[in-house]
């Protein structure tokens, strides 16, 4: 049974809509399939084995929904969750009480007493950062733990090799509170990339001499680099929501998100009238087009449109990919529905701009990005439903 999220069911009497009517009324409708991340999920873990499989949830699940999305895959026996705020680490301790979990911008300045209240271990990534965790453990006798993050060639948050083995007698001393050491790839993406053989082997150089304690490396491309990039955490992102960690090759995971938005008028346009904002498309025939309440304030970038030169991305109306015509505007875009047949598209159908075929990778494409921000931009004005999960109340079912 889909669950449609937003505001709870109300009354008619109410005055207000039930989800279903609003689902109804929308101008789109962005559903995710709960059993296809918990799906893409236990793949993960399973090409992981024998090291645990975790998942990274930032950014709202990558703008799936991080309450559903938790509470589907912790039900799943995801025990290991990584997040980017503290405001999403809240929201998953709601969702998983007993889940280990990971801050990974760090420890922000007077955050301890906020991250030992939901027990969220900081993933430590500068020797400020270690001492401030320090003097808080100290003044408070918390032990919840901390991971430490070492740089093997991101430059971007964690340890240098040399801090980070300046730390190691520590763990000698035991009671050290180190939970879990770990480093991130740059290049995974890339199967052949000298950088992965470089990152694995400073890692491994480093991680081996913090014995006892759990080592983590791969995101979503890394678990497929082999075994020797998986130790023993895998923390997969994107790839949990259907996006391909294998760019070079088919994608692995099953699609997760559908996005439907409404086509709100047919219009007619003759041989030589520009379309949209700039003129830059033109019809070259008597022309047919569809005008669908979704734009760049959506989530559908104004990269996608078309011009005279340049074809744009396609959306599916009346099961056929039509091509995209003109700009893409803040709330609306044009599709040339031409060659379907007369009245197979009428005001109030959907079109389809993510499913069916088109992929979210497919519409980064056009977009001139990735996966990952096609998902994390997913408009707020959608109607979201959510289609499957555990029915023990891990996950709408």
């Amino acid at each position: 049974m889909n669950v449609v999220s937003g505001p709870k069911s109300l009354s008619v009497e109410s005055g207000l809509l039930s989800p279903e009517a609003n689902q109804a009324a929308a101008t789109g409708v962005l559903t995710v399939d709960l059993d296809a991340i918990v799906a893409n999920w236990r793949k993960l873990e399973k090409t992981g084995v024998p090291a645990e499989c975790g998942a990274a949830v930032k950014a709202d699940a990558y703008g799936c929904g991080i309450d559903p999305v938790v509470r589907a895959l912790s039900g799943a026996g995801c025990e290991t969750f990584f997040v980017a705020t503290l405001d999403e680490a809240r929201a998953v301790r709601a969702a998983a009480p007993e889940a280990a979990l990971y801050h990974l911008n760090g420890f922000p300045q007077n955050s301890g007493d906020a991250l030992a209240a939901i027990n969220c271990r900081p993933v430590i990534g500068d020797l400020n950062e270690l001492a401030e965790w320090d003097v808080f453990c100290r003044r408070t006798g918390w032990a919840g733990g901390a991971a430490i993050h070492i740089d093997t060639g991101m430059n971007r948050l964690g340890l240098s090799v040399i801090d980070a083995q300046g730390i190691v007698p520590r763990i000698a001393a035991g009671d050290h509170g180190i939970t879990l050491v770990m480093s991130h790839l740059a290049c995974a993406e890339n199967l052949h990339h000298p950088l992965n053989a470089k990152q694995v082997a400073r890692f491994r150089e480093v991680a081996h001499l913090f014995s006892g304690v759990p080592a983590s490396l791969a995101n979503s491309s890394g678990i497929f680099l082999g075994s020797q990039f998986q130790f023993d955490l895998v923390r997969p992102g994107a790839a949990l929501y259907g996006v391909n960690p294998t760019p070079e090759s088919d994608n692995p995971m099953q699609p997760v998100v559908d996005l439907k938005a409404r086509i709100v008028q047919i219009r007619n346009v003759e041989r030589g009238d520009s379309v949209g904002y700039s003129a830059i498309w033109t019809a070259r025939r008597p022309t047919r087009l569809a005008i669908v309440a979704a734009g760049y304030a959506d989530g559908y970038f104004r990269a996608a449109g078309s011009s005279d030169g340049t074809r744009g991305a396609e959306v599916i109306v009346a099961g056929q990919r039509c091509q995209v015509a003109g700009r893409i505007s803040m709330d609306l875009l044009a599709v040339d529905i031409t060659d379907l047949p007369p009245n197979a598209a009428r005001r109030g159908h959907m079109a389809t701009l993510i499913g069916d075929g088109i992929t979210v990778d497919e519409l980064a494409h056009h977009f001139g990005t990735i996966g990952y921000e096609v998902l994390t931009s997913l408009g707020r004005r959608y109607q979201r439903v959510y289609k499957g999960g555990a029915p023990d109340g891990s996950g709408p079912s």
